[in-house]
Parts: structure tokens; sequence; C-alpha cells
């Protein structure tokens, strides 16, 4: 069975104030959707999953989805703040979905194989796609082996404003033992910081392994997933932004023996588009790998 792709872009609306001001990176209006289903499609996978939210399905699917439904099979599962919720009633003002986690929850009735995830606003490089279809594809994995490919910290800062990313900590085999959600890393003066949630600063190196969420699963996670955010929204659904992050699920999980994660070392260049200005320097660094041969200059058309 050839893996599926999980594309995360529930939050594509709220990031670029409407998908029409989405910004092309590539020669011929190639957002960085594009780059990643391109090399994932010559990876070896063969579905992709949209995790979108209604009130722009419309406007994705004529913009975005559609290119692929000729290349690949394709399905789209929905984020919105009561789906998967089993009787919880969220608060009435709460409009924004409940994370990283929750949006993978999501697309459970339509992921029923291996399968890997990505951030639908960032560029994770052909070689990543391929370790992880690689790793996927192996026929003794159990039900819950995972993985994640790992990038270098100082590789994947923003150049506008902070970032947030799951710092690694890995045994002598590369399997993953601890990761932490670390939010507004940025760099400054003295070095790369953040803070945590009581104002403390801490420091980091840059040399740290991170996670950009490109994992692999096996479909074990969803039930891993429906009871972590149960009990989440039981201690934490009253909060106005409190956000479900998969890291956090992953960390226990790992940390209760409950799946082993294999950490996929790549030497490619991950970059995003968080901000706007983001968009700019994600173009100059496409113009460069299709000058490399990397990528033809008409991505879908004739290279």
């Amino acid at each position: 069975m050839k893996p599926t792709l999980l594309i995360l872009a529930a939050g594509l609306g709220t990031r670029y104030g409407g998908l029409k001001q989405i910004d092309p990176i590539g020669p011929n209006g190639e957002i960085i959707i594009d780059y990643s289903i391109y090399d994932a499609i010559n990876a070896g996978f063969g579905k992709l999953v949209f995790v979108i939210r209604h009130y722009f399905e419309s406007a994705f699917k004529e913009k975005i989805g559609s290119k692929f439904d000729n290349l690949v099979e394709t399905a789209y599962a929905y984020q919105e703040v009561d789906a998967c919720v089993d009787g919880f009633e969220p608060p009435k003002d709460r409009d924004k979905p409940w994370g990283t986690g929750h949006a993978i929850l999501v697309a459970g009735d339509v992921i029923h194989g291996p399968f890997a995830v990505i951030n639908a606003d960032d560029y994770y490089g052909p070689s990543s796609f391929k370790i992880m279809a690689q790793f996927l594809g192996k026929e003794d994995l159990s039900g819950n082996d995972y993985a994640m490919v790992g990038y270098t910290l100082k590789d994947t800062l923003g150049k506008y404003g902070p970032v947030s990313r799951g710092v690694c900590q890995c045994d002598e085999q590369m399997f993953l033992r601890r990761i932490t959600e670390c939010r507004n890393i940025e760099k400054n003066a003295t070095g790369v910081h953040y803070f945590e949630d009581d104002g403390t600063e801490r420091f980091l190196s840059g040399n740290e392994i991170i996670s950009r969420n490109l994992w692999g699963f096996q479909p074990s996670i969803f039930h891993h997933l429906k009871e972590h955010f149960r009990r989440f929204l039981k201690e934490r659904g009253y909060e106005k932004n409190s956000e479900l992050f998969i890291p956090t699920v992953v960390d226990e999980l790992v940390g209760k023996e409950k799946a082993t994660v294999k950490v996929l070392r790549t030497n490619d260049k991950c970059f995003g588009v968080t901000y706007r200005r983001d968009a700019a320097i994600a173009a100059r660094c496409i113009r460069q790998l299709i000058d490399q041969g990397l990528y033809p200059e008409n991505l879908w058309g004739q290279s």
C-alpha cells in the first residue's frame, strides 16, 4: 500500500487573510504546497488528504485541490471547533480549532494505512519525502512504530518573526526520547532564545534537532489522539487559545513507551511562509532550486 500524505491546511485562511492572497513562490504561480506534493508523489505517496475548514472549501478546491484530481487520489477532512469533541460544549466565543493534534484527529475517517503529515505552508525538500516513504513502506513495522524527519534548528529560523519548533532529544540509535514544543523562538544579539509561558527566558545553541511537523504515523495514532484530546478538552477546553500540539502527544507516548519514533535526518533545507514577507525569501530559494535542476520551470506543465 502506498502511504498517504496528510496536509494540514486549516490555518491558511487565517494566516494569509484569505486564500486569494496566498503568494506564489514559483515562476508559474506555484505555491509552497505544490512543491511538497510534487516531491511526495515522486517519492511514492499515493493519496492526498487535505485538512481544511468549511468556510474556504470552495476557494481551496478551486485554487489548490482541483489541480491534483487527475494526478493522485484526493480526499478532504474538516477541522472545525466542534469536530471530534464527543459531547464537549466548546466556548461560544471560540472559533479557532484546537491545534495540530486536533487537525490530525479529524482525518481519522479517511486514512486507513500508514501516512505522513506536513504543514501546508512549509517546504521540506525531496529527500525528506523519500526517506519518510521508505520508512512507511517497511514490512516489519509494528502498529506503534512512528517516525519524524529531523532538521537543524538554525537552518529553520524565520527572518521576520518568532516561530514554534519541537526541540528533540534522541538516543544513540536516533530514536526520540523527548520532544518539547518551544514557542516564540527567534534570534537576537546574544543568540537563539525563546520564552516559556511563565516568562522565563531560555537559550538554545541553534544546533538542536527539531521537528517541522513532517511525521510518519500508523493508523493507531488516531486512537492515541482521541484519548489525549478528550483529556485535553476536560483540562484546557475552556481556555480561549488552548491548543493540542502533536509534539505534546508524541512526547507522552514515547515517555510512556506506547510508541517508538525514529528520527530520520535530512540535509534538505526547510523553510516556510509563516509571515507574508517570508514569501519573497521562499521564492528566491525555489528559484535557486529550479536553476540547480531540482524542479522544472513549470511544475505541473512542460519543463
